[in-house]
């Protein structure tokens, strides 16, 4: 059976971290992880602006998703000493506002990818 792409993502990820390790800044990982995606065939975008849709009208909020797979993921990077509550509520956020029910965040300044890695799937309903 094929990898899931949130699968793929990880796999990526964790050579980025491998490759690097701790101790650097979130935009160091986010272009490499970007070059990494590329590297395995994965369309991904980075710094999209996500604006709020308030009654009838766009408004520019200075929300950016770090790499956006378009209608597929959402993945939130860090470089924090331990992820807190509010990097998830951020995630889940911005799934809500794009209409995107999967998420990752990532956090590359662990020893082990995996001991900062969070999946978060939404239910439709709640798109």
């Amino acid at each position: 059976m094929e990898m899931d792409l949130t699968g793929k993502v990880i796999g990526c990820a964790i050579e980025v971290h491998k490759q690097l390790g701790p101790g650097l800044l979130e935009s160091t990982y986010e272009k490499c992880l970007m070059h990494e995606l590329a590297l395995n065939n994965i369309k991904a975008y980075s710094q999209i602006v996500l604006p709020i849709c308030y009654k009838t009208i766009d408004i520019e909020a200075g929300y950016r998703l770090d790499i956006l797979l378009p209608k597929e993921l959402i993945i939130e990077l860090k470089s924090v000493d331990k992820l807190i509550p509010v990097y998830s509520a951020q995630l889940l956020t911005y799934m809500k506002l794009s209409n995107i029910n999967k998420g990752l965040l990532i956090n590359f300044n662990v020893k082990k990818l995996t001991d900062g890695l969070r999946r978060y799937n939404l239910p439709s309903q709640h798109l």
